[in-house]
Formats: C-alpha cells, structure tokens, sequence
C-alpha cells in the first residue's frame, strides 16, 4: 500500500487517485520476478483514473462479455460465494491481469466414466494441457480463465446429456481449482457447475437442466496496445532523429519478438504505432516493457490499451487532458467498468518517493538542513536566497 504522506504528495503533483507504489505481489518463477523487480525497481504507480463499481451484477456483466453469450445457455444460475470488495486490490490485478496466471482447471465426475477421455480431447483440441488425470478427475492448464470457463460451460453440458453430473473450478494453480471446486460442494451441493473468481470474489454457474450449445468457440477479441511518444519534437532536438528510430525500433522489436504482438500501420521514423496482441495481459505488459524501456532512454510514453484500435487510441490520447502538472507516461487500460493506469515516474520523483518510504531519516535531515540554512539566511538579511538550500538539498537528494 502506499504510504499516506507518499499518496498526498503524488497526488497534490499529478491531480490523480494513486493506489500503489511498486507491488506487493509475490513472484513464483523467473518471469514474475523480473516484473515484480522492475515495478518495484521504477516505483510504479497504479493510479484509479474512473473507479470500477464492483457489484455481483457488474460482475456478471463482465461474465457475459468476456466468454460471450453465445457460449451461455438460456438457463443457468449465477451463486456470489464470496463477494468481491468494491475497489481494485493491487497484488489480485497483477496476479490475474498482469501475470494471467488463474488459468488452471479442474474437472471431477462422480464415477468413473469413458467420458473423462471425451473431456481430454475437448480441452486438447482448446489448446489446453492435462496436468493430471485419474479415471474421475482431471487437471488442465488453458490459454485463459475465460477459456476455462468456456470450456465448463460445453463440457457440462455434454455431462448433463448423458446424465453424467460434472463439477469443475478454476484456479492459480492445480490444487487452488481443487479447493474451489470443494468450497463450491459445500456452499451449492453436487450440482453440475463452475467455480471461478473474479476481481477477487468468488462465483459460480450452476446448470440444473441438459442443455446443448450451437457450437462453443472462444469469444472474438482483440487486443490493441496504441503507442506515441510524448514530445517526440523535443527528445529529436535533444537526442537527434537516429536515437527516436532507434528507440521505437527497439520497442517494435520487443513487442513482436517477446510479446506476440502484431504491428499494424508502423513507419520507420515515426513516433507512434498500434499493435495487437492475443490477450489483454500481453497487450498490457507490452505497455509496460515500452514504457520502462523508454524511461531508459530518456522518453515518456502515452499508451492505450483497449477492444479496437480507435478504443486503444482514445485511452492513449486520455493521457493529454489529465490535470497534471507535467506529461506523464501512462499505460491506460480497462478494468471491469473503470479505467486505470500504470504510470512509470521519473527519476527524480522516484527518489523522492524513495526517501518518503523508504529513507525518513534522511529525509528529516534534509528539512533540518534547509530549515537551519534558511534561518541563518534570514538573520543576516539574506531571506530572499533561501531557496539556494531547498536546491542544495534536492541536489543532493538526487545524487545520494
């Protein structure tokens, strides 16, 4: 969480609502940590640019989005076990949005039955991975939460038509779709369902009639990551034109190379571009790996995440009308029915929110420092050049 006296400073600097320094999720495997290194690293801030109304309804509202109602039959029922708090938790949106790691699924029938085989080859033929299998359950990983749900959803309803009742969860890991589908038993009974979260809340869809689907097909998103660079004209001067392409090469080949993203409409030498991406987590993580790439070369970017490329486009150009005393660079994107965004600080902000949080005592000595040299100042008639110790002292806060 952010320190209060951190929080009043960065707002009273940039208009905005921050929510977080930095991360407090905890890393498993070598990717997480290189992230969580970085947003901890450049002090990123998650700031709450339009808050999300989180209600059991907005929730299945998303739902119906996300894996699209044509994937949903007529009749289903829809269980809050756990309701979701209104306000986005930073360590849930980096572990499910930034990360995408709630993805592992677990199926269980009551007996055993030849239908578990059907189910493997459904869920293979879905780009999924069987992680374990017995003759009553099964362990997935899938390409994405929504994905999962999906494929419940199908694999239930061919369950229900051979009178076979199937109950299935989904989870950050093997063992956590295990215990959610045991909380799911124990809160609703043993009717065929799926148990998930979202935003962390938990919920279910309970089916209690057969029902067949037309055909079960992942809903068709698109991804778009829209990026400019703030005040190209001025970097050129100061860095020449060979260091923008450079520059904007450099993120065109991380996106394409590392991120799976596809670039649309890009011109060598110019200052912005639009790329699109297979899923929201990597749209968004190739927003931030633009922006701490282009911290390091002395650039700010603004960049857009969203449905279509106008959408996208829109969120990047959100980032000029913020009342902000000074560009930002901001990765904008949706969540559930808010907008965020990732803002990448620049050094001397990070310092100064290294001292806040992390270095009181030097930064008391820093206030006594100008205090005194002020006062001494003022006894001799010399008021006026205090503010030679306020840059004194920020210069020094700058170069320890």
């Amino acid at each position: 969480m952010v320190n209060s006296l951190t929080k009043e400073l960065i707002k009273l600097s940039t208009k905005l609502n921050p929510i977080s320094v930095g991360t407090k999720f905890f890393p498993t495997n070598s990717v997480e940590t290189e992230y969580v290194e970085l947003f901890n690293y450049t002090q990123t801030i998650l700031f709450e640019l339009e808050k999300a109304e989180i209600t059991s309804e907005s929730i299945l509202e998303n739902l119906k989005r996300d894996v699209g109602v044509e994937n949903l039959p007529e009749n289903y029922n829809f269980y809050e076990l756990k309701a979701a708090e209104n306000k986005v938790e930073e360590y849930a949106l980096v572990s499910n949005i930034i990360m995408g790691s709630d993805r592992y699924f677990y199926v269980e029938l009551p007996h055993p039955s030849n239908l578990i085989n059907i189910l493997v080859k459904i869920i293979e033929n879905e780009k999924g991975l069987i992680v374990e299998k017995s003759s009553t359950e099964l362990v997935a990983r899938m390409l994405s939460k929504n994905d999962a749900i999906r494929v419940a959803i199908e694999i239930i309803g061919i369950g229900l038509e051979e009178g076979v009742p199937i109950i299935s969860a989904v989870g950050m890991t093997g063992a956590a779709s295990i215990e959610r589908s045991i909380n799911y038993t124990q809160n609703v009974g043993n009717f065929p369902g799926v148990a998930f979260t979202k935003l962390g809340g938990e919920y279910a869809l309970v089916f209690d009639e057969p029902f067949k689907l037309m055909q079960s097909k992942p809903k068709e998103f698109q991804n778009y990551l829209f990026i400019d660079l703030i005040d190209s004209t001025g970097f050129i001067s100061k860095n020449g034109r060979n260091k923008l392409v450079e520059l904007m090469t450099g993120i065109k080949n991380f996106i394409e190379t590392e991120c799976e993203g596809e670039l649309e409409g890009y011109r060598e030498g110019g200052d912005d571009f639009i790329a699109r991406f297979p899923s929201k987590d990597l749209a968004i993580r190739a927003g931030l790996d633009s922006a701490w790439f282009a911290l390091d070369n002395g650039a700010k970017i603004r960049a857009g995440i969203g449905r279509s490329r106008r959408e996208a486009g829109e969120r990047a150009q959100l980032v000029d009308s913020l009342n902000s005393s000074s560009p930002l660079s901001l990765v904008v994107f949706e969540l559930a029915n808010g907008l965020y965004a990732y803002n990448i600080p620049s050094e001397f902000s990070r310092t100064i929110i290294d001292l806040i949080e992390n270095q009181k005592g030097k930064l008391i000595g820093i206030f006594a420092f100008v205090f005194i040299f002020v006062y001494v100042l003022s006894i001799f008639g010399l008021g006026m050049f205090g503010f030679v110790g306020i840059v004194l002292a920020l210069i020094y806060a700058v170069l320890s």
